[in-house]
């Protein structure tokens, strides 16, 4: 990467629900706009089946981090019973001036998902083609939406399979940001080689780490500006809970980073940076604070 000497924070914003999609991207992007910095957003584009989630519940550390994080004020009790009690709505058809909006203001916009849930609980039992279509509805209603194609890809909850990357190889992205890592590679995974550059996260999540060792609405943005490091740091953020109940510290983050010599770049700035990557393994692990295991860089 270019300008690998310079200190760069990316916001990586998760939009995973209805009530996040509606509520919180706006007020997020009211605070990029205060703060004169760019973001990158990735959307969930079809049913909000957010009450198929409470199926998570004999994960190790699920019921835990639901306690830590007060999941039903963070995401309301609406959202929890999506897909199950109540019908699971459509997330960007519902409002597409959001989305439209956001690529408006010089944001990055790609693709989260088609269904959420499904792609985070069920990708192991998906084969290539049928993830092949869940991606093909989520990026005809982008570029229906926007008259563009996207241009990259965060998997749902660091979920990954070689059938999931045999799939997203086929859409010819500029980058995937799919694993928790330490910096960009080319991802070989089940013994496979993939060409689409993998752009890890390399930050805790909130929600992995709030309301443990002390950290809470005081200390949190004082723990992550600790946990900046020279050259680049890519931050995932949710669209329910930065966008939510944490928008001050969302905004407060963003405030100090600048203040200590950070620069704010959407996800695409790095990915066309990027020079010859080597070859990383990824591998399922376990992280602090975080239910089951996700797509690691080894």
């Amino acid at each position: 990467m270019s300008g690998k000497n310079k200190n760069i924070l990316v916001l990586k914003v998760d939009v995973d629900t209805l009530k996040g999609y509606l509520e919180g991207v706006p007020r997020m992007a009211e605070v990029l706009r205060r703060q004169k910095v760019k973001a990158s957003f990735y959307f969930s584009f079809g049913p909000d089946n957010s009450g198929k989630a409470i199926f998570r519940i004999f994960r190790k550390g699920f019921i835990s981090k639901m306690l830590r994080t007060k999941a039903p004020s963070t995401y309301g009790l609406e959202t929890m019973m999506y897909g199950t009690l109540l019908p699971a709505p459509m997330i960007v058809q519902s409002n597409a001036q959001i989305l439209k909006d956001i690529l408006a203001e010089g944001h990055e916009c790609g693709l989260h998902a088609w269904d959420h849930v499904k792609w985070q609980d069920k990708l192991p039992k998906l084969s290539a083609a049928q993830i092949r279509e869940e991606l093909q509805k989520a990026a005809i209603l982008f570029e229906n939406i926007l008259e563009i194609k996207p241009r990259a890809f965060a998997a749902p909850g660091w979920q990954l399979t070689a059938p999931a990357l045999e799939a997203l190889n086929s859409f010819n992205f500029d980058y995937v940001s799919n694993t928790r890592g330490q910096s960009p590679f080319m991802p070989t995974l089940e013994g496979r080689d993939f060409n689409t550059p993998e752009i890890p996260s390399t930050l805790p999540t909130m929600d992995e780490i709030f309301g443990a060792d002390g950290i809470n609405d005081d200390t949190v943005v004082s723990h992550y500006l600790s946990l900046l490091k020279p050259g680049l740091n890519v931050h995932t953020v949710h669209a329910e809970m930065e966008g939510g109940a944490k928008i001050k510290q969302f905004e407060d983050l963003i405030a100090g980073a600048i203040a200590k010599g950070y620069e704010i770049k959407p996800l695409s700035e790095i990915a066309r940076a990027l020079k010859k990557l080597p070859r990383g393994v990824v591998e399922q692990g376990f992280l602090p604070g975080r239910a089951g295991t996700v797509a690691v860089q080894k």
